[in-house]
C-alpha cells in the first residue's frame, strides 16, 4: 500500500513537471516621458501585469559628426512603483553599418547611460533589451556588440528578433543572448494598396513554420498600436499616429470609401497637418480577431511555449480600442 501511495505521488510530480505553463503579460512602454495614465494603471492592476519594457534611447548617428550617439532619452516624471522594469535601447541599423565603429566602446558606454538613468531613477534592472533589425551587412558588428554587452553588463540580455531572421538564422546569425523577442508585426510595406502593413496573414505564413526550428528560446511581441497612412496621387506622404476613427467619420470634410479608406472632400487641417482635396487616408489597425489569431497560428508553430506575451504598447490611445480582457483571451490561446 505505501508504495502504491509513493508511486502515485511521483506520477503526479512528474505530470505537473511535464504541464506547460502559460505565459504572462508584459507591456511595452515607448514614449520619451514616463508618465502612466490613470487608464493605463488600470491596465497593468487589471490584468496583473507587473513587468514593463521601456525605451530608454535610440542610438543613432550625429548628423554632424556621424558618431553614435543616445536620441531621446527617456524621462521619468513618476516613479516605476511596484514594477519590474527592463530598459530597452533601439540601435539603428545604420549605426551597426558604420565602417570602423568601435563595437567594445559603443557597448560600454550603452550601459553605463542605462545604468545612468537606473541611478538618477532610483530603478534597478535584472533584465535589459537590445532591439536592432540587423541585416547581413551589419551582421558582424551586431554580434560582437551583443558579445561586448554582456560581458559589460552581466545582466540577463534579451533581444529583439524579426521574422526574416528566424526563417534565415543560418545566414543572419543567433545573437548570444539569453532570450529574444519575436517581433510579430510590421510586416510589409507602407503602401496605398490594400495590405495592412501591421500585420498580414499571408505574410506571416511565409515564415511562422521555421519558428520550430529556430533554437533560441523565444517570447512573442504583438501589436496593439494602429496608424493612419496619408496618401496623395497614389502615393505614401505621410504617417500618422494616435488618430481617432471615430473623428474621421463625425468629420463633414471626410467621406469612408471603404472599410478602411478615407477621402478628404474639403482641403483642411487637422491637428496641426494639412489635407488636400482628394487625398485618401488609409486606416491600418489590429482588431481583436486579429490578435486571437496571431496568438493561435503562434501557439500551432512554437516548438517550445514563451514564457511571455508582450503587447506594443502600452498608451490609454491603444487601450480603449480594445475590450478590457482583451489580454488574458490572448494569453488563454497559449
Amino acid at each position: 500500500m505505501k508504495l502504491r501511495v509513493i508511486f502515485g505521488v511521483l506520477f503526479l510530480l512528474l505530470i505537473s513537471c511535464n504541464k506547460q505553463e502559460k505565459p504572462v503579460a508584459a507591456f511595452y512602454y515607448w514614449k520619451t516621458i514616463f508618465k502612466l495614465s490613470a487608464e493605463e494603471k488600470q491596465a497593468l492592476q487589471q490584468n496583473n501585469i507587473s513587468k514593463v519594457y521601456i525605451r530608454y534611447f535610440d542610438l543613432d548617428l550625429h548628423p554632424k559628426t556621424q558618431e553614435p550617439f543616445p536620441l531621446s532619452p527617456v524621462h521619468f516624471e513618476s516613479k516605476a512603483e511596484n514594477l519590474t522594469i527592463v530598459p530597452v535601447v533601439y540601435i539603428k541599423n545604420k549605426v551597426m553599418l558604420k565602417k570602423g565603429i568601435d563595437v567594445d566602446s559603443l557597448a560600454k558606454k550603452t550601459f553605463d547611460f542605462i545604468e545612468l538613468i537606473n541611478k538618477k531613477n532610483g530603478i534597478t534592472c535584472q533584465e535589459i533589451q537590445i532591439d536592432c533589425d540587423w541585416t547581413l551587412a551589419s551582421k558582424s558588428n551586431y554580434l560582437k556588440f551583443i558579445e561586448s554587452f554582456k560581458k559589460k553588463s552581466h545582466k540577463k540580455l534579451s533581444a529583439t528578433i524579426r521574422l526574416h531572421q528566424v526563417k534565415y538564422f543560418e545566414k543572419t546569425k543567433i545573437p548570444n543572448v539569453d532570450s529574444g523577442v519575436l517581433m510579430y508585426y510590421n510586416m510589409g510595406t507602407i503602401a496605398p494598396d490594400s495590405l495592412n502593413s501591421i500585420y498580414d496573414r499571408r505574410i506571416a505564413q511565409r515564415y511562422i513554420k521555421s519558428l520550430k526550428k529556430y533554437p533560441l528560446p523565444l517570447d512573442f511581441a504583438l501589436p496593439i498600436y494602429s496608424w493612419v497612412i496619408h496618401i496623395r496621387d497614389n502615393k505614401v506622404i505621410g504617417l500618422k499616429s494616435k488618430i481617432d476613427i471615430k473623428e474621421l467619420q463625425n468629420d463633414t470634410n471626410f467621406v469612408q470609401n471603404q472599410n478602411n479608406y478615407y477621402e478628404v472632400k474639403h482641403s483642411n487641417y487637422k491637428k496641426g497637418s494639412f489635407y488636400r482635396q482628394n487625398d485618401i487616408l488609409k486606416v491600418e489597425i489590429i482588431s481583436k480577431d486579429d490578435l486571437l489569431e496571431m496568438a493561435s497560428d503562434l501557439e500551432k508553430n512554437t516548438a517550445q511555449y514563451p514564457k511571455e506575451i508582450i503587447f506594443y504598447d502600452l498608451d490609454e490611445f491603444n487601450l480603449k480600442n480594445y475590450e478590457k480582457n482583451i489580454f488574458k483571451q490572448v494569453l488563454s490561446c497559449f
